[in-house]
């Protein structure tokens, strides 16, 4: 965790009777948490059963961010598959959790990330998506919002993506049964596909993401 972060924390817990604290939503570092190669959508996805089991009253200000485009090509920097020095990888999709604690603090966490766990939002952005100005349309980076509660809820992954024609794995998947709900087996295309006004939550353009997130004082 970020030194910045882990002092407003521990300022927070210290005082408990107050319902208006930032919590710690994870207690554990990056290393410990439930995470797999190549399946951010399920890491995240267990980040969100973990806080809802142990702070449910957050939930309502945390949010999953799916990253994506229609050509499937992200990039993102300081990511830990990176090789070169600012850890360019330039994704499919991408999976991040987001603490929005109120309209002037949030938090990111990413298990993908070199970057501390958990971020403030603007150095996030900052240092991981940089900004769209100098890319190629084909780059331009899109994100899909939807509430951790809603996510949590309806979400299913068969892991079909991470096969391949033989039916062999392409990474080997997590040890735990795929996640499925009652009326869906497999819904991940909805979350990456980026068409605004269909399918879970919100779509945003970068601007429009940073604005939704990150208040600046006028």
């Amino acid at each position: 965790i970020s030194v910045d972060a882990q002092k407003m924390l521990s300022s927070n817990e210290n005082n408990k009777k107050n319902d208006k604290t930032l919590r710690p939503l994870f207690p554990k570092q990056a290393a410990e948490c439930s995470y797999v190669s190549c399946y951010c959508e399920e890491n995240v996805w267990k980040l969100c059963q973990d806080a809802s089991s142990r702070v449910p009253e957050e939930m309502d200000r945390c949010f999953v961010v799916f990253i994506s485009n229609t050509c499937r090509t992200v990039p993102l920097w300081k990511q830990r598959a990176g090789r070169e020095d600012d850890r360019l990888v330039i994704w499919d999709y991408h999976v991040i959790f987001l603490y929005s604690w109120d309209a002037k603090t949030c938090l990111v966490y990413d298990l993908d990330s070199e970057l501390p766990f958990p971020t403030f939002f603007h150095k996030y952005v900052t240092e991981t998506f940089r900004t769209d100005q100098v890319l190629k349309s084909d780059f331009h980076r899109f994100f899909r919002v939807v509430p951790a509660k809603q996510f949590l809820q309806h979400f299913a992954s068969d892991r079909r993506h991470m096969k391949r024609p033989d039916g062999s794995w392409i990474k080997p998947p997590p040890p735990y049964p795929a996640i499925s709900t009652s009326s869906s087996s497999h819904n991940l295309d909805e979350y990456i596909n980026m068409d605004i006004g269909t399918g879970p939550g919100q779509v945003f353009t970068l601007t429009e993401f940073v604005k939704r997130f990150y208040k600046i004082d006028k």
